[in-house]
């Protein structure tokens, strides 16, 4: 059964940015080896961007398996989750009508199997909305309680993220899967906002994400303004990328190198766009980080409580500075951890030199 053309896959992995693109080396190499499956997705709509260059979830009626189109080269539908705008409001009518739409839809998808790269709650939840008899998670998921809800469970035995995805992969029609570069959308307004920005070729570009998904991996801006400062005297162009509520970073970082780094505040089709044509990345454990890899674009990882070996640079030559005072801790605390503190700038600025060099040999 699993081999035939009819065979539907559902993956649930709703967020956030880097975790799908952890996801997507694994789904990618499900895709290459069974380029006839239905293969779709739920996902949290803002990160809906990684998976679809297009403004509708519906899938294209023209779609042929074995040559996807561009925009969205891996999965055949987006199922869209607004799970955060739901909590905020449990019980409203809007969120049980939002619920009971995505039941409905994963019903009509007559799933043969379902696969929770997530292992939250939720996602074991949203799993059993589809009625699928089959839903594959880790034995070990990241919330314990959601095992309970998997039909099969899968001991993983890889120490990265990315590794361990694959062994899920693998066990749905018992494949000897290795992860592969991911597949992602090529969005051709973005692609154009980018080619203004940046040539193709030969561009010598940093790109410097100074933020983080909470402060205790957050690096000093500080320390980013002066890396950014080296990369200038070494002729780089700077792009400072902006998320969400991070423009004071980049603000920061501009007035302080005298208006000479470039401020970006893109949306995610168009930081795919910048990131396949910079020269260098140079970021925390955070999404711009793991989209650079995803590209295979070169970085330099400065992280602090989160794990690099779990969590790191995949996939890609790069160089993870990381302090062995540094222990895997996920509380959100809001100041930079103290391991995180002992990395200098020099340090980062020497990693970026060596790969700068391995670049240009």
């Amino acid at each position: 059964m699993h081999t035939q053309s009819k065979f539907r896959l559902l993956v649930v992995r709703l967020g956030a940015m880097g975790d799908i693109l952890h996801a997507l080396p694994a789904v990618t190499a499900l895709r290459k080896a069974h380029p006839a499956w239905v293969i779709d997705w739920v996902v949290e709509p803002r990160w809906s961007a990684l998976l679809s260059a297009g403004q509708s979830f519906a899938p294209p009626t023209d779609l042929d398996p074995f040559h996807r189109s561009p925009e969205q080269p891996l999965v055949d539908q987006l199922h869209p989750a607004p799970t955060r705008e739901w909590r905020k409001a449990l019980f409203s009518s809007k969120t049980l009508n939002g619920i009971n739409g995505l039941r409905r839809a994963l019903r009509a998808g007559d799933y043969d199997t379902v696969i929770d790269l997530q292992g939250a709650i939720r996602s074991a939840v949203i799993g059993r909305l589809s009625g699928c008899q089959r839903l594959i998670g880790e034995e070990q998921p990241r919330e314990l309680q959601a095992r309970w809800l998997f039909t099969e469970c899968v001991e993983t035995r890889g120490a990265h993220v990315i590794e361990q995805d694959v062994e899920l992969a693998c066990a749905i029609a018992g494949d000897d899967l290795a992860p592969v570069r991911p597949l992602l959308p090529v969005d051709r307004a973005a692609e154009s906002w980018a080619d203004r920005i940046l040539p193709r070729q030969g561009s010598n570009v940093a790109l410097v994400a100074p933020g983080a998904g909470w402060g205790a991996k957050r690096w000093p801006v500080d320390r980013y303004t002066q890396v950014a400062q080296g990369l200038l005297d070494r002729g780089l162009r700077v792009l400072v990328n902006a998320g969400p509520g991070e423009e004071p970073l980049a603000e920061s970082i501009s007035q302080a190198t005298g208006g000479k780094t470039e401020t970006i505040v893109p949306t995610l089709g168009q930081l795919i766009a910048v990131t396949r044509r910079i020269t260098l990345c140079i970021a925390g454990d955070t999404g711009p980080l793991h989209l650079a890899c995803a590209l295979g674009r070169p970085v330099v990882g400065i992280y602090g409580p989160t794990d690099p070996s779990r969590n790191g640079p995949f996939g890609t030559r790069c160089r993870v500075l990381r302090s062995p005072e540094s222990r895997r801790d996920h509380t959100r605390r809001p100041e930079p951890e103290a391991g995180l503190l002992t990395i200098q700038p020099q340090d980062v600025l020497r990693a970026a030199a060596e790969l700068l060099a391995e670049e240009n040999a």
